[in-house]
């Protein structure tokens, strides 16, 4: 099933858009297709690329064996330091 879209363009890029248009042979619709295919595409290819995206299937597979370091972690961190100094 197509949808239609109505989208209001500043005068530049309607401009730009008509010259686009008429040098490729393409239909003005054409190009907004193809470039609206194109930023979706980018988008999900950053949204893959997000640094969580990266390590979530990573988050919490280790154990510490301290119940309470997400509500301490200052502390133990603290503790860690004046060891290491």
């Amino acid at each position: 099933m197509q949808s239609q879209l109505t989208v209001r363009l500043s005068d530049d890029l309607e401009r730009g858009l008509s010259v686009l248009a008429k040098r490729l042979h393409l239909k003005r619709s054409d190009i907004v297709r193809m470039a609206l295919e194109r930023f979706l595409e980018e988008m999900q290819g950053k949204e893959e690329g997000m640094p969580y995206e990266k390590v979530k299937s990573l988050l919490g597979i280790i154990s510490t064996g301290i119940t309470d370091l997400g509500e301490e972690h200052r502390k133990y961190l603290l503790k860690q330091f004046k060891r290491n100094a």
